[in-house]
């Protein structure tokens, strides 16, 4: 998965996540995208790759610009990877909605020059309209700025948690200090 240099080469095929996060070199953040049919949502993970924040959205439009913003996103931040949101099916299965996203994650990938993963992001949109509307009971037109980037940290946060490293038991015979 690495060149000799250690680093993760860009123009790749789509990353296993649990790979790519090894992969990172230490203190390099994710980039979680929520790729919609008008905006996509940008989350970031904090360095130790524990927590995902809310960070912006993007226009959708032409690939190139998005990835001009990502790749200026990602040397600003200090993130040498993707996590893109993968819209499967209820029942799990890859409809044309996942095939599209699988196509424009690898597309944006090889023109951002940065290593993506994927992740299922199947009801993250109505999770975070369901606790803005709950906890933090927003107008409608203040969920319509705010939801793309939840959602993108939604799932990001989602990744991050199920490809944690998990910590290492002490042996039987040594005791925590």
């Amino acid at each position: 998965m690495t060149d000799l240099s250690g680093a993760i080469p860009a123009a790749m095929p789509l990353f296993n996540l649990a790979e790519m996060r090894a992969a990172l070199p230490r203190g390099q953040r994710l980039i979680g995208l929520d790729p919609g049919s008008k905006l996509i949502g940008v989350a970031l993970s904090d360095p130790l790759l524990m927590l995902a924040s809310p960070y912006g959205t993007l226009k959708r439009g032409k690939l190139r610009a998005a990835a001009e913003e990502l790749r200026a996103i990602a040397a600003k931040e200090g993130a040498g990877g993707l996590v893109v949101g993968l819209p499967l099916s209820m029942d799990g299965s890859f409809g044309p909605a996942a095939h599209s996203a699988r196509d424009w994650a690898k597309a944006l990938s090889d023109e951002a020059g940065l290593p993506a993963a994927m992740w299922d992001e199947r009801l993250s949109s109505a999770a975070v309209n369901r606790m803005l509307i709950g906890e933090a009971d927003l107008s409608r037109a203040k969920r319509a700025r705010v939801v793309d980037r939840a959602a993108a940290a939604w799932m990001l946060q989602a990744a991050l948690d199920a490809t944690r490293p998990r910590p290492v038991p002490f042996p039987d015979d040594a005791a925590p200090v």
